[in-house]
């Protein structure tokens, strides 16, 4: 009997340093999933809506990271409301009819790793950046019941378009410009969803408070300046590598309609870390 091909894949700019394949693959075969694959795909945000047209019945869904996940919520034909209300998606999903729903497991994934590190309900967050991950921190502050968020970005035309995001969330979100990122050090949670290397000239000047927990979204390389000098000063770090984990659970189900298998996707993770280690 012939084994049904299904596809799958990570897309963004740059691309090559993706784990997604090693999880979501190793997904596969631990749940017995003949006929599935996951690869990378280098696309822009520009690029998406021509790539998800172009594509055959045998792909299931695409993962989508940066720049790509406003876009994303562009080309679906229905979007969760998690996805709607941050105006992004980091997952399509290839429906029987042919066209693509949206989903942001980035928001469920966030909470979820948050919620281990021991944030509590009623925290104070700090913010930085104001990109498609930015958005779903901002629905990972409003399900923890965030007392504030504290937005920080270099742009603050970015900062405005993220008000109405905050507004629908019932969120009360303050902006404070790039250069007093620093001290901003009352939160009791940081989250840094900035591209690599934007955060790594606050690292000598952030005076952290031990009990902060900080979030970094960037896992290649790892740890960033930002996250070692947290470490440094005795606070709680969650990498970019547990949110990947957490976030591609949700997609894989997506996908393939089956339970995640997460042992067995945490253990292929954790293999390929401690390689780079």
């Amino acid at each position: 009997m012939a084994v049904s091909v299904h596809k799958a894949a990570v897309v963004g700019k740059p691309i090559a340093h993706s784990l997604s394949p090693v999880i979501h693959n190793a997904g596969y075969a631990a749940a017995g999933l003949d006929g599935w694959s996951y690869t990378r795909i280098e696309c822009s945000a520009a690029q998406l809506a021509d790539l998800v047209a172009g594509l055959g019945p045998e792909w299931a869904g695409l993962s989508v990271t940066m720049p790509g996940k406003e876009a994303a919520l562009a080309v679906a034909a229905e979007a969760s409301p998690a996805a709607a209300a941050v105006g992004a998606a980091n997952t399509l999903v290839r429906r029987p009819d042919g066209s693509w729903y949206a989903d942001n497991t980035d928001v469920t994934g966030m909470v979820e790793v948050l919620t281990e590190a021991g944030v509590s309900p009623g925290a104070t967050v700090t913010v930085l950046g104001a990109g498609g991950t930015a958005r779903a921190a901002l629905a990972a502050a409003a399900r923890l019941r965030a007392a504030g968020v504290t937005l920080v970005a270099r742009r603050p035309e970015a900062v405005a378009e993220l008000a109405p995001v905050a507004h629908t969330l019932g969120l009360a979100l303050t902006a404070a410009p790039w250069p007093q990122a620093a001290t901003l050090t009352d939160a009791e949670v940081w989250i840094s969803t900035v591209p690599k290397g934007a955060a790594d000239e606050l690292a000598d000047t952030v005076a952290w408070r031990p009990t902060t927990v900080l979030f970094d979204a960037i896992y290649d390389p790892w740890p960033t300046p930002l996250a070692a000098s947290a470490a440094a000063a005795g606070c709680r770090i969650v990498s970019g590598l547990d949110l990947l984990l957490a976030q591609a659970i949700g997609q894989f189900e997506h996908f393939t309609g089956v339970p995640a298998p997460r042992a067995a996707m945490a253990a292929a993770l954790a293999a390929v870390r401690a390689d780079h280690s």
